[in-house]
């Protein structure tokens, strides 16, 4: 039953990428757009073969991967025990809300002057902005789910005797899990959306730097190309934080 689950799921996804490439062919007939406004998905598909065919497309693959799984796991390991520990203490989460409520909705862009001072050039710019991009939607889910938390687990864990910090990886965080996921989720697909704009600050590789590298050269097959693999990509991540979820979830018994 599991495998014509995953068939039909991936039946799905093959359906759905055909119906886009055949969608954007039919805009390009009927728009009459030449190539060099609109390439058609046989140009950019040459377009991949040539990035395969010399090595670049790997190495900026490889190169994102890293800057984004470097600035979005130290974020999640951050907010999530920060969110933890501050959805305990509520006179200190008051002091804090405000803070995060009026520095959340900066882009994380808009620090780049700074990334650059503070950190200079390469991979730490874009692994920063993926850091801040990630770290709010995680932290104020896992508040939020400490906060939801019925208080019975705690009540029970003191009958036990449990103490800190055995309760909080015993009871609380396995409790809150399945709604710090969402912020896990969101994360995903906010830090790899400020990917490309990590990407564009002092880098010299990566998929954002692809993208903006082709564009300065009016090659928009290839830039096409970088969009459609940052598309992919986030598809898959997206993907894998469910089949963590699920993982987490048999672990600790619990249905998520």
């Amino acid at each position: 039953m599991s495998l014509i689950k995953h068939l039909n799921k991936l039946f799905n996804v093959v359906i759905a990428f055909v119906l886009v490439i055949a969608v954007w062919q039919l805009v390009i007939i009927i728009g009459d757009y030449p190539e060099a406004l609109l390439p058609s998905p046989l140009a950019v598909g040459s377009g991949i073969i040539s990035l395969i065919q010399d090595g670049t497309l790997f190495e900026h693959l490889r190169v994102s991967m890293f800057r984004f799984l470097s600035g979005y796991l130290t974020a999640a390991v951050v907010a999530v025990v920060l969110g933890l520990i501050l959805g305990q203490t509520t006179r200190v989460w008051g002091i804090v809300d405000p803070i995060v409520q009026v520095v959340r909705p900066v882009a994380p862009v808009a620090w780049a002057p700074f990334i650059v001072l503070w950190f200079g050039i390469g991979n730490m710019p874009a692994i920063v902005v993926i850091f801040i991009a990630a770290f709010f939607p995680i932290l104020l889910s896992t508040v939020s789910a400490v906060k939801k938390l019925d208080r019975t687990y705690l009540k029970l864990a003191q009958n036990l005797e449990i103490k800190q910090p055995a309760m909080m990886y015993k009871i609380i965080l396995p409790a809150a899990f399945p709604f710090i996921v969402n912020g896990l989720r969101i994360a995903v697909g906010t830090g790899w959306i400020f990917l490309v704009a990590g990407e564009m600050i002092g880098a010299q590789s990566g998929l954002g730097y692809l993208i903006v590298d082709s564009r300065n050269a009016l090659n928009l097959d290839l830039v096409l190309a970088g969009i459609f693999f940052i598309g992919i990509l986030g598809f898959i991540l997206n993907s894998l934080i469910g089949v963590f979820e699920k993982w987490v979830g048999k672990q600790w018994g619990a249905q998520l």
